[in-house]
């Protein structure tokens, strides 16, 4: 009798273990992605670490670095800084507030990512937390569908730049551009084409604030802030013209 419950328990803590595997392989998949080993055969394979205690803890330490895989990898950053760039152009310091900005970027991140998550999903990280391939081959499966993203959106220039300043040679093909020179080129080249839509945006609002402040001087109240009476013309503008369709629509086909 207390061998069957000795074995009933073994067999629930093997289960425990391969749920707590299965998440932290999961995050260190994400992790591995962001920092890139060398090699496959400098990859450390997660799945050695036996003791519970260890997985917990490092999944809970690795948790800190999943905001920088998902800025740094993803199309978050240009979505959010031209969300903000739009609430600016309104003069609403906070409307739309920073809960509906980055909601809704996050969801639009998933539905831009998608693909390259479902190619990530069925290549590399299916096949690691069912054991087969190692930690090494599941991220070198991961890595084109991702590096083939970044690349659509980084410009020669910023790869450039940091292949300069590592000291390495440009490859012949893209892919085979390490990932350590091309995250902040992507980086840097998200944060370029979100100014430039960010000042295509600031250019109506522009117009309708200088048209305001024209027509209160002429009036002579030039006591009365004009941003006070432009906001609601702003506004109006914006609801008119279908904005939020506008702006959204544009910046989901500027990834294509």
């Amino acid at each position: 009798m207390k061998d069957r419950v000795k074995i009933k328990d073994k067999a629930e803590n093997m289960e425990q273990s391969a749920s707590v595997k299965r998440a932290m392989a999961a995050i260190m998949f994400l992790i591995g992605l962001m920092l890139i080993a060398p090699s496959p055969a400098q990859a450390i394979d997660f799945k050695d670490i036996d003791n519970p205690l260890i997985e917990t803890f490092l999944i809970i330490s690795f948790l800190s670095f999943l905001p920088a895989v998902l800025i740094m990898l993803t199309s978050f950053t240009r979505i959010v800084v031209v969300l903000s760039f739009l609430r600016h152009a309104f003069g609403g310091q906070t409307v739309p507030p920073n809960t509906v900005v980055i909601g809704l970027s996050l969801f639009l991140t998933f539905f831009i990512m998608s693909p390259t998550i479902d190619a990530i999903n069925k290549n590399a990280l299916t096949p690691y937390i069912q054991d087969e391939a190692s930690f090494g081959e599941a991220l070198d499966e991961a890595v084109p569908p991702l590096k083939k993203f970044m690349l659509k959106q980084t410009r020669q220039k910023d790869i450039a730049l940091f292949a300069g300043l590592a000291k390495k040679k440009l490859p012949e093909k893209a892919e085979d551009i390490s990932m350590p020179v091309l995250i902040p080129a992507f980086a840097i080249s998200e944060l370029k084409t979100s100014f430039e839509i960010g000042f295509l945006l600031f250019l109506p609002f522009l117009i309708v604030d200088m048209v305001i402040a024209s027509i209160l001087l002429s009036m002579g109240m030039m006591m009365l802030p004009p941003v006070m009476i432009s906001l609601p013309f702003k506004l109006l503008l914006f609801v008119l013209v279908d904005g939020w369709n506008l702006v959204i629509g544009s910046t989901m086909r500027s990834f294509s």
